[in-house]
């Protein structure tokens, strides 16, 4: 699995404007590629007197799936670069759509290829990315009388708490690097005086 990824912090939109063109670049996460689809599909929706709605998405950690359309703009002249910015800058599970309102002037091959790549790559700059980190899952099971203390010396130390659910015992689950892990033992160990049990679980990815 890849270490770590850049996505999209939120959905948003951001305008630019080449040569009385207008440039709308809209963006937001994708954890499928069917929600990408959808996405897409609205921004048309929105804009039904827009001369292009082209668009380009990334599913996967591992860029599995790549997306893109020119919508009727010259081969290779939209969709591409946009999903060219999307990889150089390392975002995945994300998706954009750069709506075009044509100003009159033809902006030629380069121009179309520098105006929709730059309308990706100044949107994520406007709107931000966040980092995704690969991190192990793991479940600390204790007692309730040591549960409250354990989950805020939890917290206090940056570990990442995802869940706590209580039952006969309480369980609390965590997120760990992997290099982290059996450092985490030990304090956990010392922290609940041998009493917390710890099973490791599997892979996800998170702001860890």
């Amino acid at each position: 699995m890849q270490e770590q990824y850049e996505t999209v912090a939120h959905e948003g939109v951001h305008e630019t404007e080449v040569n009385r063109s207008r440039f709308l670049c809209a963006l937001a996460p994708a954890a499928t590629e069917d929600e990408a689809q959808d996405f897409v599909r609205r921004v048309r929706a929105e804009h039904p007197g827009a001369n292009h709605n082209c668009f380009a998405y990334v599913i996967g950690a591992d860029a599995s799936v790549q997306k893109a359309s020119d919508d009727g703009e010259p081969g290779g002249t939209a969709g591409v670069p946009m999903l060219q910015m999307l990889m150089r800058r390392d975002i995945r599970y994300a998706v954009a759509v750069v709506t075009r309102y044509f100003g009159g002037v033809k902006l030629g091959a380069g121009g179309l290829i520098r105006a929709y790549g730059g309308a990706v790559g100044e949107a994520l700059d406007t709107l931000g990315t966040v980092t995704r980190r690969r991190y192990r899952l793991g479940t600390v099971t204790v007692d309730h009388a040591l549960a409250g203390r354990l989950e805020n010396d939890l917290r206090s130390t940056g570990r990442a708490v995802r869940e706590v659910r209580y039952g006969e015992a309480v369980a609390i689950e965590v997120g760990l690097p992997e290099t982290d892990v059996d450092a985490f033992r030990s304090w956990l160990a010392d922290a609940s005086a041998g009493t917390a049990t710890f099973d490791l679980g599997g892979e996800t990815y998170g702001t860890v």
